[in-house]
Formats: structure tokens, sequence, C-alpha cells
């Protein structure tokens, strides 16, 4: 193919009548001011799409557009351009056809990217047009850090050599910013956010050190270490952590904060002693890319309607339950995002702050200065709060001091660890909380849980098993033959997993008065019954159905849903 001919990509948008002349004299004036990419600007002013523009130029220039989004990149044919060009010309080695190389790029007018790329190369290039966005997520799940991570952590073995006692030498240093062992860990980091993990596991085991993500609520085996390294990893992750590097018999609590590609990256990390050495978890909290919604969460319109209107009641406890990571903290930011204004005085007190969010106030509790959620929750309703957010219900005495504040004129929102929402009350009295507080305070409890999303890149069409049929049958009470089921085959966008990312599975008990009269009665079973007709069907298990039904998740994760629910 010859080299592109350099065009103006304003003059083409409106040539194809895309854009108006009035939009292109705004958009070069906004250029101006900003300096950004011409084609960054009409997207980011609404003006024009990235398909439209990635279309536009391929007719223009006769070249294939191509979406990233349903193409299998494989990622030994993208690997021979090296990761540094094609971050920097967002573009990707496609396909090899007998010496000739396809590279997509987002910009197939940038001459001095095709001169470069066909120099690192060596060989021959086609082009095609792509979306710079996915260009930009593909890279990141294609060049990954396992080679380097490998390399590091040899690296580490062979520069510990004789070091007998690695504390000292870390506590001397604790700015070793070159050192292997700071490399490893920021490639692991980097790694990790690349693949999008919400947790990090270092586990030392009788030979090996191995190293694993948890991906979309699954745990994936990331690397293998030499058991050497396991002690100064450890030592460097306490340091960071300002933990007691001399204690190694008890488990330690801490959290730290680092840059990832200019994103900041809150860890919260816990180590435990164990037979071969201390085990290491992290859990990654992405402040940068966090846009709370109640909107974005996957919870159905209608519910989201429901919810709202019962968050912005001057008074009363509203509860989120379901078991640990099944997103409530972010359900729960959700709704304070939404009431956070300058009228309100809002105080979250949480064991640890999970989300940053300005202009509201957090609190830690420490538990090693007896700064308990029941004593900050005291103090907290002191300071004239409008709204207040306990992270845990953990015992009676925080409940109470929880539900007297819903009495006295206050929002309060918290979450409980139980099954489901209708027997969430229930748990409330057995926590020895007196039954007319529950009945005159608790506003609505709202139970979640997260399935994995069938990957859109690699979605095909699924027929259940006889199991899987036996099931839904009982579910759905008709045939599940008039229905169409989907699953993910697998492909370079989910790394072969056929899941990409996950959304929520929700179910809303509402205290009506009905529930309410209920809930004063001896027997459990009449308030079951009350609550069971309030929700009128539309379950947890429900909610899972019908997203299997509608091609957003599979029927074994619907499935996994109700096992959890009956255990």
């Amino acid at each position: 193919m010859a080299r592109p001919e350099k065009v103006r990509l304003g003059e083409i948008l409106v040539q194809q009548k895309l854009l108006t002349e009035a939009q292109l004299m705004q958009a070069l004036a906004d250029q101006k001011k900003t300096g950004r990419k011409l084609g960054r600007v009409f997207v980011e002013n609404g003006f024009v799409t990235e398909e439209q523009i990635s279309g536009a130029l391929a007719k223009q220039l006769a070249i294939p557009y191509i979406n990233l989004k349903f193409y299998n990149i494989v990622p030994e044919i993208a690997r021979q351009l090296p990761e540094t060009a094609a971050r920097r010309f967002r573009a990707l080695a496609l396909e090899d056809r007998n010496g000739t190389l396809l590279i997509g790029l987002s910009d197939p007018t940038d001459l001095f990217a095709y001169d470069e790329i066909s120099r690192l190369c060596r060989k021959p290039i086609e082009l095609a047009v792509v979306n710079e966005s996915e260009v930009l997520q593909a890279i990141d799940r294609l060049y990954r850090r396992t080679e380097e991570i490998t390399d590091l952590a040899k690296e580490v073995e062979s520069d510990l050599g004789d070091y007998v006692d690695f504390g000292a030498l870390a506590a001397a240093n604790p700015n070793l910013e070159e050192a292997p062992i700071v490399k490893l860990l920021q490639s692991v980091f980097e790694d990790a956010t690349q693949v999008r993990a919400s947790d990090i596991h270092i586990e030392p085991q009788e030979t090996r050190l191995q190293i694993r993500f948890r991906i979309d609520g699954v745990l994936h085996l990331q690397t293998e270490a030499d058991i050497r390294v396991a002690t100064p990893l450890a030592l460097r992750l306490k340091l960071m952590s300002d933990l007691d590097i001399s204690e190694k018999r008890l488990p330690q609590d801490g959290r730290f904060a680092i840059k990832v590609k200019n994103q900041r990256i809150d860890v919260r990390i816990s180590t435990m002693p164990t037979q071969y050495g201390e085990s290491i978890v992290m859990r990654l909290l992405n402040q940068g890319g966090v846009m709370l919604k109640l909107d974005a969460i996957g919870m159905p319109p209608e519910l989201v309607d429901r919810f709202r209107s019962i968050i912005n009641r001057p008074n009363g406890l509203v509860l989120v339950t379901g078991p640990t990571g099944s997103g409530k903290t972010t359900t729960l930011y959700s709704a304070l995002a939404e009431l956070n204004s300058v009228e309100t005085k809002l105080i979250t007190v949480e064991d640890p702050v999970e989300y940053r969010l300005p202009g509201i106030n957090q609190v830690q509790v420490n538990e090693k200065i007896d700064l308990t959620f029941a004593k900050v929750l005291r103090s907290a309703l002191r300071q004239d709060p409008d709204v207040v957010l306990v992270g845990e219900m953990r015992d009676q005495e925080t409940a109470q001091i929880g539900l007297r504040a819903a009495m006295t004129g206050h929002l309060v929102l918290s979450t409980l660890h139980t099954n489901d929402a209708a027997s969430t009350p229930l748990r409330l009295m057995d926590m020895g909380v007196p039954r007319y507080m529950v009945g005159s305070s608790l506003q609505a409890v709202l139970a979640q849980r997260l399935v994995r999303v069938i990957c859109e890149s690699c979605i095909q069409p699924y027929t259940p098993s006889p199991h899987e049929a036996e099931w839904l049958t009982a579910e759905l009470h008709n045939t599940v033959d008039q229905h169409q089921f989907f699953s993910g085959r697998g492909c370079s966008h989910c790394n072969g997993l056929g899941y990409r990312g996950r959304t929520g599975v929700y179910e809303m008990l509402e205290m009506t008065r009905p529930v309410v009269d209920a809930s004063n009665a001896e027997d459990p079973n009449v308030f079951l019954h009350a609550a069971h007709q309030q929700m009128a069907g539309n379950t947890l298990r429900r909610h899972a159905v019908k997203l299997a039904m509608a091609g957003r998740t599979t029927i074994s994760e619907a499935m996994r849903i109700s096992n959890q629910l009956e255990d």
C-alpha cells in the first residue's frame, strides 16, 4: 500500500455532511485554546462519534475500517509492534498477510506514524482505521507485564545473594526507587490495573511464591517466583503501609496510595502469617475512574426511581445487604453522590474509608485506640448531620444507635450481611433491636449480588443443558424453547474467559404499612409472607434470570446467584 496522503479531518467531515462549518470553526477555536487533537475535540463536544470519524477516514482514504470490539486480536502478531510505539501512535498490528503487516491506526493520516511503524516492523505495512478508545483498551490487555514481572523476580533473587537481614537493609533505605523489588511491585500494580483486577494475592507456598489477581470476582494466576522473594516483598509492602516490619507472627492491616499511569490507586493491605510465610492480600480502589451514579450500576430503571425517592426522605434507615464483594459500598456511595450538595451535611463512619468523595466528612474507625463504630457514630450525631453512612451494622450497639438516629430526624445508610431482603428485618431483631424500632425506623432493604457480564466481542447463542432447562422452566413457569440464551466463546478482549465486567442483581423490600404491621407478629413466617407479597416476585433470582434472557449474562451465572441464596 502507498504511503497515505495528508488530509484535513475537519474538511472530510464537512464534505461527508457529518459536521457543519460552524461546528468546525468552534472546534478549531477550542483546539487552539486547549491544544488537544482535533478529533478528540469533535467527540468531546458531541459533534460526531469516534465511529463516524473512523468511517469517514476509511471512506476518504479507501482503506478498511475495523471495529476492534468484534475483532479477535492475536497477541503474538500484535507484539510485533513494540508497546511504546503502539501507545504513542494509537496503533495495533492486526494481521500478518504473507509478510505484509495490517496495522490498525486511529489516525491513518499521520505520515510520521506510518514511517516509524514501517521502520520498527521492518516489513511492508497496510493500514486500517480503528477507534482510538478501543485501541488503548486493547493495548492495555495485550501488552501484559507477565514476562517483565518474572524477570524482575529473578533479579530480586540474585540481588538477595547473602543478605541475611533484609529488614535492616530495607529500613535503612526506605526509598530504594531503583531497587528491583520496587520495580517488581510497580510492574505488578501496573499489570493488575491493566486487566481491571480488584485484588492482588501474594501467597507463599512450600517451594514457590504465587501471585494471583482477582478479575471480575474470579482468581487467576499471574506468576510464580522463587520463595526467597516472599520476605523482601512482604517487608517492602509493610514499609509502604507503615506496618510493623518486625512483627511476623500476627495479622496486620494497613493502607497506602500509589500512582499508576497518572491515576491514584488506594490500596488496602492485609497480612496473615501462614505455614510458609506471610500471605498478603491487597484490595485496589481506583479513585480516578470512579463515576458513582445510581443509573450506572445495573439497577432496573423502575427500581432506581423507587430507591431514589426513599433516599430523599428526611429520615429513616436504609440498608443494603449482601455478602462480601457484592458491590454494597458502590451502591451506598452512588446514593451519597446523589445526596451530596451544599445544603446537606454528610458524615460517613467506615472501616476503612473506601472511596474519597469531596464535600463529605469521612471518619475511619480505629479499634486499636478504641475508636469503635458506636463511639464514632455517637459523636457524629453531635455534629448536626443530615445524612449518616455507617459502614456496617456489626453489633447490637451500632444497630441501636443507627436506628435511634433514624428516628430522630437523620437519614442513616448502612450495610448488613444477610442473604436476602426479606430476612433482614428479622436479623435486626435477632441482634437484639426492639421490634418497634425496626418497624418505625427501617424504610427499605436493598439486597444485591454481582454477576459476570458476557463479553460482547464474542457473544454467541447458547443451548441450555437439560439441568439448566429444568431449572429455568421452574423459574419461568413456561418452556425454555420460547427464549434465546447466550454465552461468551472467549476471545482476546476477555482473556479467553467469555465474560468481561460485572453488573448488579437487585431486590428491594419497602417497609409499607402491611409489612410494618406484620413485623410486630410473634411468628416470623407472618412477616416473611407479608414481605414476599410486597416484593411481588421481584427477587434476586428473577432479576438474574431476566439478565440471562436479555443476553447480558449466562444461565450458569444466574444459577450461581440462586445457589448462594439457598446456602
